[in-house]
């Protein structure tokens, strides 16, 4: 059987207290605060490791509503016992597991962190699940485990051609194997278990409260100090981008609609190079907030030896989730990279902590 080739029921699922692990970090955050402002009755238990990508100041901000269905718990996804007892005192419908080491530079450092993380943490929330689950698990509408993958999973595409559902996996890096391997073992549970599940495979994001290691913020804080931009070899791989917001979109429709058992690509029709990428960068912020310097910002530019296993290019057919759940993105590149590029001049101290270290110290109103 295919990976996307399942039977199971299509039926609506209404999520009531959804655990969202690694809600402090970039995509998490930004899902949270959609979940919480579109869906009234939500509850959120957020649980993070506070890892370095994970900031309690990416949610400080909330609302009062909306923090009181806000609820932080500082842990590890790896914590049998402590995720056990989460679903025990919260009574949890939904999973959308987000909690992934998820820089490739650092699993070619480091791998066994992400085969930890990503793959070990991942089986002992499919089991605390199953077991919070035995009963329910039959009914696909009453509960849902979604699970949160990239494009990285199918390898490297030539200069044409899209990742639909059905290509095969090929990953090039221990952090896209292990995320393959995190899906494998999710479909697992769903054959063997009866668990409803569905996962989303998604195109690069980009948008508020991105870590500043990553291709976007990286430019945008490095140029912003004068600092070298560094490009990967002649800055020609290609990503198909997607702003975070609406994969925070897709993300709610595929737990509320999707069809347990299935598999749903979620792209944002931009593919741009990377270089081409840095010139719009310099030339926003050219715009936004000049520099004075002779040449502007392209002028930080340098170009610096190739990684290892580096994907020429990713490309994504996010067709099913348009025609099954009517979903598409709102956000054309030029518009989310435009706010993108605000929200960073307008948030500098956020920057900044991030950039010295500080953040790391501020743990307060996150339980253990």
């Amino acid at each position: 059987m295919h990976p996307d080739q399942s039977s199971s029921s299509s039926a609506a699922h209404v999520p009531r207290v959804a655990l969202v692990t690694g809600g402090m970090g970039f995509i998490g955050s930004n899902l949270i605060r959609h979940l919480l402002a579109s869906d009234q009755r939500l509850v959120v238990i957020n649980l993070d490791a506070l890892t370095y990508a994970g900031n309690p100041a990416n949610l400080s901000d909330l609302p009062g509503d909306q923090s009181c269905r806000h609820h932080a718990v500082h842990g590890d996804i790896g914590d049998e016992a402590l995720v056990g007892r989460l679903f025990a005192e919260h009574a949890i419908d939904t999973v959308i597991h987000l909690a992934a080491e998820s820089h490739v530079d650092r699993s070619i450092d480091g791998p066994m962190a992400f085969v930890q993380t990503n793959v070990m943490g991942t089986a002992t929330l499919l089991h605390a699940a199953r077991q919070a689950w035995a009963g329910r698990a039959a009914g696909a509408a009453s509960v849902r485990f979604h699970h949160v993958s990239t494009d990285e999973v199918y390898g490297s595409l030539g200069e044409t051609g899209l990742f639909t559902e059905s290509t095969p996996y090929d990953p090039s890096s221990p952090y896209s194997a292990s995320k393959a391997a995190s899906d494998h073992l999710v479909r697992a549970w769903a054959r063997t278990y009866g668990l409803p599940v569905t996962i989303s495979n998604c195109s690069n994001n980009y948008g508020p409260y991105h870590f500043p290691e990553k291709l976007i913020p990286l430019m945008i804080a490095n140029a912003l100090e004068g600092k070298p931009l560094p490009v990967y070899g002649a800055g020609a791989n290609v990503r198909d981008w997607l702003y975070v917001e609406d994969h925070a979109r897709a993300i709610d429709r595929i737990v509320r609609a999707g069809v347990s058992g299935s598999t749903y690509n979620v792209g944002g029709h931009n593919e741009w190079k990377n270089l081409d990428i840095v010139h719009l960068l310099c030339d926003t912020l050219d715009e936004l907030r000049p520099s004075g310097r002779s040449g502007g910002y392209r002028s930080l530019i340098a170009f610096v030896k190739d990684r290892p296993g580096h994907d020429l290019r990713y490309a994504i057919d996010a067709g099913k989730i348009e025609r099954e759940l009517g979903w598409k993105p709102v956000e054309t590149f030029a518009t989310g990279l435009r706010k993108t590029v605000q929200w960073y001049l307008d948030h500098q101290e956020w920057v900044a902590q991030i950039r010295s270290g500080r953040y790391r110290g501020e743990r307060l109103g996150v339980a253990s």
